[in-house]
């Protein structure tokens, strides 16, 4: 329910121009006008904000409470008002005056509508491309200003009194857009507006792009590079690696789809392997690595054994794996400090079963999500990993989709995880029971299924929930859109 505070503040930038304020409405009033959906108001409030920094989704709220919100027109707005607030700083640097006190405007943590039914959300991309070409605009201004300034004021020695603002957001890059983030990120250096990135993702960009965009980072406050679809390979790999060092808060990296395959030893692999291990032993402050897609079978003690402190989240999501990798991680330092992990796409129908039991023991005392999707898993497995699973008493998410399981099974699997106080988010297979007769369930396609029956099946989970008091649990056989754990909201 809405408070009494912000219904008035709603009330409020209904009308423009707003009378003047003090300063603690503020806050109030920028989240009732994001929220609402007026870009104009918002541009005021950032003209004259009296703080300053200006973090939006901390003063916006939850991601919940911007689900159903048009982002993009908003977004673009507050964008638009820092620019003008500099050109106008600039322009009245003789007076000696300013309008607000904004100095950082945090971007970060916003949700991404890439994806999103919402038809004016923005996506990472494009509010990357918005931010880089805010960052070129303000440079111009600036370099124009000092050009009409040495004209007017030849004799002039002062230097400009310094303003500047820095940006914080998370950067998404790729092929389309490179060339416009190189640029404001060169720009930004010395200009007005200043990029600093929190979380950097680049996709599809050549091996020279991705080491120019990481040379031109402020190393400060990047916590997460995730690099996927590039096709680097181990020996790309060898090449960008080496410039992570430069990031002392670096936590995450997340290299899925490199184009890693070990599986047949090479002088080449091993020594690109020495060389992995070597660059992942200088993040001092790493603790999630993703791998996924690599074929690494039989290599993982190689490539984690030279870190120096144990990760919290590792995932190796179709990485054909073997036996002796899960003895191995199950004995290393990691298994005890792991909150996430996720090992899909992996065949535990036969020899790795028992290992993925040792394992789920080993990590029980800290496991907070678990991925074990697509993993041929089925009924006569169930009660094998029921055992290790119920261990596993800390654990919030568990994602099962795509196995292979009857309707009575799960509905014993839900019965005998009810133990796990924290468990919230349960991503079930589709039971093979909601499979049209004499069709093939290993394919999850749309004519294949009873869509009357997988309803019931849903009905009667949430059912169970309900009568055990466990309401609070969601059970979904939707893989998308739930927001399954990040890394950093653990």
């Amino acid at each position: 329910m809405d408070s009494l505070l912000f219904l008035s503040a709603r009330r409020l930038v209904a009308h423009r121009p707003l009378p003047a304020l003090p300063a603690q409405l503020y806050p109030v009033l920028f989240q009732a006008a994001f929220l609402d959906g007026r870009p104009l108001v918002l541009q005021d409030l950032v003209a004259a904000w009296p703080f300053p920094v200006l973090n939006v989704q901390q003063i916006v709220g939850h991601q919940k409470l911007l689900r159903d919100h048009p982002s993009k027109l908003c977004l673009q707005s507050i964008v638009l008002a820092v620019v003008e607030q500099l050109q106008w700083d600039l322009d009245k640097q003789a007076h000696n005056s300013s309008r607000c006190c904004l100095r950082v405007l945090d971007m970060t943590g916003l949700r991404d509508d890439a994806t999103s039914r919402i038809p004016d959300g923005m996506s990472v991309w494009s509010g990357t491309v918005a931010l880089a070409k805010a960052c070129l605009e303000a440079s111009r201004h600036q370099r124009e200003f000092r050009k009409h300034s040495s004209r007017s004021r030849p004799d002039a020695t002062a230097a400009p009194r310094s303003v500047g603002i820095d940006v914080h957001a998370d950067l998404f890059v790729n092929s389309t857009s490179y060339g416009i983030l190189w640029e404001a990120l060169q720009a930004g250096a010395a200009g007005p507006l200043r990029l600093r990135c929190r979380e950097f993702q680049a996709e599809e960009l050549c091996l020279a792009g991705i080491v120019s965009l990481l040379k031109s980072l402020d190393p400060s406050g990047v916590r997460r590079v995730d690099l996927r679809f590039n096709n680097l390979g181990l020996g790309g790999l060898s090449l960008v690696l080496p410039h992570l060092s430069r990031f002392p808060d670096l936590r995450s990296l997340r290299l899925p789809y490199s184009n890693i395959d070990v599986r047949r030893p090479t002088p080449e692999s091993e020594l690109g392997i020495r060389c992995l291990a070597g660059e992942l032993r200088k993040l001092q402050s790493l603790k999630e690595l993703s791998l996924g897609s690599s074929r690494l079978s039989g290599n993982l003690r190689q490539i984690l054994c030279e870190l120096q402190v144990p990760l919290e989240s590792l995932e190796l999501a179709f990485c054909s794996l073997l036996p002796a990798d899960f003895t191995f991680l199950s004995q290393s330092f990691h298994a005890t400090a792991l909150k996430r992990l996720d090992l899909s796409g992996h065949d535990f129908s036969q020899t790795l079963l028992q290992p993925l039991q040792h394992l789920l023991e080993e990590t029980s005392a800290s496991l907070l999500h678990l991925d074990l999707m697509e993993c041929r898993l089925m009924d006569s497995h169930l009660d094998t990993l029921l055992v290790s699973l119920r261990c596993c008493f800390r654990l919030r998410y568990l994602g099962l989709f795509g196995n292979s399981f009857s309707m009575a099974s799960l509905k014993d699997l839900l019965q005998k995880t009810l133990t796990l106080p924290d468990l919230r988010l349960v991503v079930y297979p589709i039971p093979v029971d909601c499979y049209k007769p004499g069709l093939d369930p290993g394919w999850i396609l749309e004519e294949q299924l009873d869509r009357e029956c997988l309803e019931l099946v849903s009905m009667e989970l949430i059912r169970m929930l309900e009568s055990s008091g466990r309401a609070d649990v969601i059970w979904t056989s939707n893989p998308y859109g739930h927001g399954a754990l990040d890394y950093f909201s653990l």
